[in-house]
């Protein structure tokens, strides 16, 4: 049974969400940016049109989620009274308060993604790392603890490139996860996953550590502008391989993507490479190739503006990519973060793609550093 005191604490975090997003002005400016969309000529220029429609229904997310937290909230006060004249159970008034708290800490927690790309979808692409077998195994158990995560929160997935491993598991994929704040949230997921377990793989049933990147960028749609160098521009063709049946083999729809990246400050020249198979027609899989590689060179571009503004908090740990981030230990039943100190004992349930008390200690603590 929740005390006195705890109820008075969510009162105190609803009042404060009223408070620190600004709810009230944001009433206002929704009525504003509709008035907007009643324009005779609102839809003469369907991209600007879009773009509106899309900022009046993020302020209208704001504002229905505060709505709902905080009736969530009077809704366990009304509990708390019922139950003192004993018209309901302790369990009833505990149930009331689980879900108002949920509202209220889901609120909290996206006010944490302030950072421009946040709002956008993701690009997510695990590498396994050195180790053969065990390694791809492992990769396609992170991969399935992504799709198990992104079906849980509602986002669309889909499969833009998939290489099979050499006897089981796969060697890469990527993964293009579609919804709102999804990147605000996976890119807590950037670097190195470490596995420690008795490997299936190995005969003599020798524990082993096997290791797996996780990369994750922004999604980037046609509102935003990037430049492209088409003269840096090269293309190749291949076979497609993995999941797709008896014809995907056939022709050549698969494409590979080189790009010669220059650093705009130190002149460094870098080849970005892209690999897409996501449909049967070889010019569809180039146009998505050009939209992933428009994400990453995005992702560079607000990376080096986050990089010049941000100021780390002394005796934080630079986030950095390559960096191991995770290590999940089956036999010991552990999951630990270590750049949070995180930990969990429920390794089923991070397996099955529960990790989202990993992002939020992540976000808590990192919120406004560069990754």
């Amino acid at each position: 049974m929740i005390t006195i005191e705890q109820l008075k604490e969510l009162k105190d975090r609803v009042d404060a969400l009223n408070h620190y997003l600004g709810i009230e002005e944001k009433k206002v400016e929704l009525e504003e940016e509709q008035l907007r969309t009643q324009a005779p000529d609102f839809w003469d220029n369907p991209k600007d049109a879009e773009a509106q429609m899309k900022k009046v229904k993020d302020i209208q997310k704001w504002i229905d989620g505060y709505k709902e937290a905080k009736t969530a909230t009077d809704e366990v006060e009304v509990a708390f009274d019922f139950y003192k004249e004993e018209m309901i159970t302790e369990a009833e008034v505990d149930e009331a308060y689980t879900s108002a708290l949920s509202l209220i800490e889901g609120l909290e927690l996206r006010n944490m993604l302030r950072q421009e790309a946040d709002g956008m979808s993701a690009v997510l692409k695990i590498n396994a790392g050195a180790g053969g077998t065990e390694a791809q195994d492992w990769a396609q158990m992170l991969m399935r603890m992504y799709q198990r995560w992104a079906e849980a929160h509602q986002y669309k997935l889909t499969i833009s490139n998939f290489q099979d491993g050499d006897e089981a598991g796969i060697k890469t994929v990527t993964m293009e996860i579609e919804g709102d704040t999804a990147y605000g949230y996976l890119k807590s997921e950037n670097g190195v996953h470490r596995l420690v377990r008795v490997s299936p793989y190995n005969a003599q049933g020798k524990r082993m550590t096997s290791f797996a990147s996780v990369f994750v960028t922004p999604l980037v749609d046609d509102s935003i502008e990037v430049v492209i160098d088409k003269s840096k521009l090269s293309w190749d063709t291949f076979r497609s391989s993995g999941a797709g049946g008896q014809n995907v083999n056939k022709v050549e729809t698969g494409v590979r993507l080189r790009y010669q990246y220059v650093d705009p400050d130190t002149g460094e020249e870098e080849e970005i490479l892209i690999e897409n198979t996501e449909t049967r027609k070889q010019l569809e899989n180039r146009e998505n190739a050009l939209r992933l590689l428009r994400s990453q060179l995005y992702d560079r571009a607000m990376k080096k503006r986050m990089e010049a503004q941000a100021k780390i908090e002394a005796g934080k740990k630079k986030i950095e990519w390559g960096s191991q981030i995770r290590s999940y230990v089956f036999d010991d039943r552990r999951v630990k973060d270590h750049r949070t100190n995180y930990q969990t004992s429920d390794v089923t349930g991070v397996m099955d793609g529960k990790i989202d008390e990993f992002i939020k200690a992540y976000l808590m603590e990192f919120a406004d550093a560069p990754v």
